[in-house]
This record gives C-alpha cells, structure tokens and sequence, in this order.
C-alpha cells in the first residue's frame, strides 16, 4: 500500500527540518562561543593605536586553559553567563609577553580588561620618564610617524609613538601623550608568582597593573583569551549599516594581533 504525502504534510515536513537546522547552529555556535573563539568589542582607547574604538575582535578562549572566568561572558557586550565554581585553569598553557589579553579585573570582577602582558612572573616592572624597564634593563623603543586623531569637529591631534621591542622580540606601537604624565614615573613593582603585569599601548591613556588599587597584578586564573583577529571595525555606531561603505575601516578588516 502506498502513502500519498499531501502538500500540508510536505511543508510541515519542511518545517520541522529549518527548525533542526536552526537549532543544530545555535547550539554550535553556543560551543564555538564557550570553548574555542568569543568575539568582543574595544569599548575605549586604551590600547591605541594598536586597537581603536570599534574594532571587534575574536579571542582564542583555549589559548590559556580555562578558568572560572572563560564562561562567564562579557557583561560589557551585555552577555553574562553563571560563572564555574572552581580555581586554577584546566589545560593551563602560560601566556607569552607581549600577548594582547582579555581577562577579568581582579578589583572589579563584572568588567573585562583587555591589555598587553609585559611582566611575567617575579619580573622587576618600573617605568621612568615614559621608558619601560623591565628587571632593571630598558626596552628599546624608536620614535615612529606620529598616530593622527581627528575629534567631531575635524580638528586633527599629533600624538607622538614609539617602536617598542620586548626581550623575547615582541614588537608593537606605543603612544606617549605627554611628557612624564601620571604613570610615566613609577615604583618598581615585582610580579607575584602566578600572576602577570598588564600594560596599555595608550601608555597616558590606560588603567593597568601600574594602578594597584584599581588592577594591579593579574592572577592566571582571571586570564580569558589572547586576541588573534580583527575580525569588524568601524568608526561610528556598528548598528547603523546604511553608513558602513564610508564608516567601516577596510584597512583593518582581518588584521592579525
């Protein structure tokens, strides 16, 4: 005996299989997300000119391990996930100086940081007169073209920036706004065991571990991901897509960190 599909039959057949496809993909983009790449977004200048305001990034969440703070998402991208109740990292793979991290601020657990590693564990970190020294030694750094800002009103700004090589051959742009600024000078600070000194490429411009009330040294386990991929950048409101052929920096798309 034969069965006759009717048309209604086909289309909820139809249906039901957009629905499985649906489902299939939001739940591997949910692993995607959790597990491997979590995309996040520069919210300030802090680390100038190497990240701008509107770029969006993909983090490697295994690049570290996982710690109690890999899933509990991004309450500045407005996605917050129960954080896991457990200390240390599973599959534990330490950081590299001169990695661009995001991680939880130890004195403020709701927000995430995105920084530069520049002290290791019981590194010696000072900086004098806007030059890092790292255990006593310091960091070579070469003038460069200037970074060019241009305000709301047009106005364009000089700000001077520098080539600095860290001891492993790391090298990146750092700004410098003004001379002998509010962190240009600072004590010599020793990095604890199991934890890491962040520092901003906006060197005038940033909240880092050379602010101990505010971050100070960084524990391993607050570590969420190193930054790999520019992956969207755009200067102006990202929602506004009708201005995107003039505001998306085309430059910038899939730049590598």
């Amino acid at each position: 005996m034969s069965v006759t599909t009717t048309g209604k039959d086909q289309q909820a057949g139809g249906v039901g299989e957009t629905i499985k496809v649906v489902i299939h993909a939001l739940i591997l983009a949910l692993l995607v997300r959790t597990f491997l790449y979590q995309p996040f977004s520069i919210p300030s200048g802090s680390m100038k000119s190497t990240l701008l305001v509107g770029d969006y990034l993909f983090v490697s969440k295994f690049s570290y391990g996982y710690g109690k703070f890999s899933f509990g998402g991004n309450p500045l991208n407005g996605f917050q996930t129960p954080i896991a109740n457990f200390s240390g990292r599973i599959w534990a793979s330490e950081p590299k100086r001169g990695d661009v991290i995001v991680f939880r601020n130890p004195k403020e657990e709701g927000t995430d940081f995105i920084k530069r590693l520049i002290g290791l564990p019981g590194d010696r970190i000072q900086v004098k007169h806007s030059i890092l020294y790292i255990n006593g030694e310091a960091v070579p750094r070469t003038p460069v073209a200037d970074f060019v800002e241009t305000d709301a009103f047009g106005t364009s700004f000089h700000i001077r920036r520098y080539r600095e090589t860290l001891p492993n051959g790391v090298s990146y742009t750092v700004l410098d706004m003004y001379q002998d600024g509010s962190a240009d000078n600072t004590e010599e600070y020793v990095v604890p065991a199991g934890h890491y000194f962040m520092m901003g490429d906006n060197r005038d411009n940033s909240t880092d571990s050379r602010f101990t009330r505010d971050v100070g040294p960084v524990p391993f386990e607050n570590l969420i991901g190193r930054a790999e991929i520019i992956f969207f950048s755009i200067d102006g409101v990202a929602w506004q897509f009708w201005n995107w052929p003039w505001s998306i920096r085309w430059n910038r798309l899939l730049g590598t960190l």
